[in-house]
This record gives structure tokens, sequence and C-alpha cells, in this order.
């Protein structure tokens, strides 16, 4: 099946064994990309409610210990919004799309980000008060994010539609949307260019990417036809695989784990 006639079926759900086949099959070393919300942690209406699903983190940890893979963490939650769940440091954290990377030091802001930053800033205070009850605002080193996925529907929606038109009024960022989500980057980044770092700093003969929103389609594009994308639930996808939900990838987890390692 070519990738447009995956986008084009009617959200076909692959079997976890047949997803777990065609990642074994890659020549190694291999480098194994999750996104964290909707692929290892089922989703919440709140950010700090999410945890892993039950075995998903030492799974994670079994697949980091093996000598020809590498496992990491592609999320568009800051590295302080990753530490509630506990990754293990032989594995690979990076937040906010790339930007941040574990123990590693982010870049200070320019003058000019800074007040990039301000501004976008005020755009999404305002878009979480026309919403309502239930939106709120995330502040992140580069970026700020309006979530609405508590507050009235509608009311989300107009607060959405507004922030996106005035933002397109400022120049030198970029915006992410999501489920329920949008972001303001002044400091331009996605997960196509994360994706693409963690590539060139190891250097792998095969490279899976799991994730489940509209920014991990950035990610799946850069991979090349030899590589392994996967989608995590509906939606139009140019990934080759797709699975039906979180607890779908903690037993690809399970039986990648056992087959690494030849448990």
């Amino acid at each position: 099946m070519t990738t447009s006639d995956r986008s084009d079926s009617l959200d076909q759900i692959d079997a976890v064994e047949t997803v777990t086949d065609a990642i074994t099959g890659l020549p190694r070393p291999l480098l194994l990309v999750f996104d964290c919300d909707g692929v290892l942690a089922p989703l919440t209406d709140h950010a700090d409610d999410s945890v892993l699903n039950d075995g998903v983190g030492a799974d994670l940890e079994r697949l980091s210990e093996a000598s020809d893979v590498t496992v990491a963490i592609l999320s568009g939650r800051s590295l302080d919004g990753l530490a509630q769940f506990g990754f293990v440091d032989s594995i690979v954290v990076a937040g906010s799309y790339g930007g941040e990377r574990r123990g590693a030091d982010i870049e200070e802001l320019s003058p000019a980000e800074q007040r990039l930053l301000e501004s976008l800033d005020a755009i999404a205070v305002d878009a979480a008060e026309t919403a309502g009850p239930g939106a709120w605002v995330e502040r992140k080193p580069t970026s700020v994010v309006i979530h609405v996925r508590e507050a009235d529907r509608d009311l989300g929606a107009r607060a959405i539609a507004e922030a996106w038109t005035r933002q397109s009024g400022l120049d030198g960022h970029e915006c992410h949307e999501g489920s329920n989500v949008l972001e303001f980057m002044a400091r331009p980044t996605d997960k196509g260019r994360g994706l693409s770092a963690l590539r060139s700093e190891f250097g792998p003969s095969g490279t899976v990417y799991v994730g489940d929103d509209v920014p991990d389609e950035d990610a799946f594009a850069v991979l090349g036809p030899h590589d392994i994308s996967v989608k995590v639930g509906p939606g139009s996808t140019i990934a080759t695989h797709r699975l039906a939900d979180a607890a779908d990838v903690a037993a690809l987890l399970t039986s990648l784990a056992r087959r690494v390692d030849g448990g």
C-alpha cells in the first residue's frame, strides 16, 4: 500500500504484531522515537493528570538498554511537563518539539524573540478569556500554548479562530495547531526538525516514529522509504502504519522489548 493509499483508507488499523514485524525487520542501529500524550499515555483533559499506560515505562527502559537501539521521546510538552513521567536516563528526552533537550541548556531568547513571545502571550491570554472556564495558557521557554479542551466547545473554537487571526499580524514565529490546542512559537521549530536533529546525532540505519496528532505529520514527512511511521488513532495521515490507541502502543512496546533482547 502506498502512502497516499494509506492516507485515504478509512482509518485502517494494523495488528500490533504486523507493526512489530515491520519494526524488527529494520536494519540496526535503530532509533525509536515516540510522542508522549495520546501515544505512551492516554489523552486527558488536563496534562497534569496524564500517566503512562501500565508497563510502558519498563518496556521503554528495556528497549533503551539494547546496545544497538536508541529510544527517544519527542514531545510538544516542555521538559518540565515531561518530568512527571519519570523517563529513565537511558532514554533521550526532547521537549518543545525538539527545542529543549534533557541535560542541555537552552539558548536564551534574544530581545526580539522575547518581545515577540510577550505579544503572543497577550493573544493567548485573551483567547483563554474568550473561551471561558476550562481554558488555560501554558508557558514554555520559547512558546505559549492555548488549551481549550475543557472549555465550552463553541467558545473554544471561537477563541482559537480569533487567536489565529490575530497572530497573523506578527512576524518571525510559527504556529502549531493540535487537538484543542494552539501553540505560538517565538523560536520556530517543529517535530520534523526535531526528528531530523535526532537522526543526525545518532546516525541510525532505521528510524521509527510514533505519533497521534497533527504536529506529528511533520515528523512522518522527514522519514525515508525504508523507515517506519505509525499513526495512533483516527485521522488523515501520511504514516505507513496505524494503531488504534495508546493501549495498542503499550502492546507494541511489550512485543518489541521481547523481540529486541530475545526475552
